[in-house]
This record gives structure tokens, C-alpha cells and sequence, in this order.
């Protein structure tokens, strides 16, 4: 669109202004980093904070997976750890809060 005023004033013998050259130079660059921000930055950022509301809402007798694949029942949480039961023979395991893959929902009891 710039560019296209800069050829048009070059066409008609009219001085083009500095600026208006200098932004059709760098709207090419401008509209890339709007599309990464548009397209990567801001979805991630997006995830990370569902993460992160996750983490903190995770109590005692959520059924969670690690990260590692490890499926159980929380059993006790302090600070940033986190203690899970699994298999039958309740063997008890401690996580970092941050290894909490997924925290599967809740079943509704009829």
C-alpha cells in the first residue's frame, strides 16, 4: 500500500517524503512480527496461563497424570510438591507441582 504511493510519486515526478519511504521499507518486517505475535506468541501464552490457573487449583483427590505418563490420585500437597497414589497397592510417589501433566475432571454421581 505504501509502496504503491511511493511508486505512484515517483510516476507523477512528485517528491516522495522520507517517512513515507522509510515505512514502506519496514511494513514488510512490522506485518511479519504482528503475524509471529498474532500466530505463536500469543496462543502460548494463552496455554501457559491455563497451565499455570491448573497448577494452583490442583487439590487432594484430583485424579492427575504426570508428564512422565504416570496416572494417580493426589494424596498431599506442600509447597511445590505434590504426593500421588497409585495402582492398587497405593504406592505413594512425589512430584514437582510443575511435573502435573493433566488433571482429569471430575465425575458427576448420579
Amino acid at each position: 500500500m505504501f509502496s504503491d504511493l511511493v511508486v505512484y510519486a515517483a510516476e507523477t515526478g512528485a517528491e516522495a517524503s522520507p517517512t513515507a519511504a522509510m515505512v514502506a521499507q519496514f511494513l514488510p518486517f512490522i506485518v511479519l512480527i504482528l503475524f509471529f505475535w498474532l500466530i505463536i506468541i500469543r496462543p502460548q501464552k494463552k496455554r501457559d496461563k491455563q497451565v499455570r490457573e491448573m497448577l494452583a487449583a490442583l487439590k487432594v483427590g484430583d485424579d492427575v497424570t504426570t508428564i512422565g505418563g504416570i496416572v494417580g490420585k493426589v494424596a498431599k500437597i506442600k509447597d511445590d510438591q505434590v504426593t500421588i497414589e497409585t495402582g492398587a497397592d497405593k504406592t505413594k510417589l512425589v512430584f514437582e507441582r510443575r511435573a502435573i501433566a493433566t488433571v482429569a475432571p471430575k465425575k458427576i454421581e448420579e
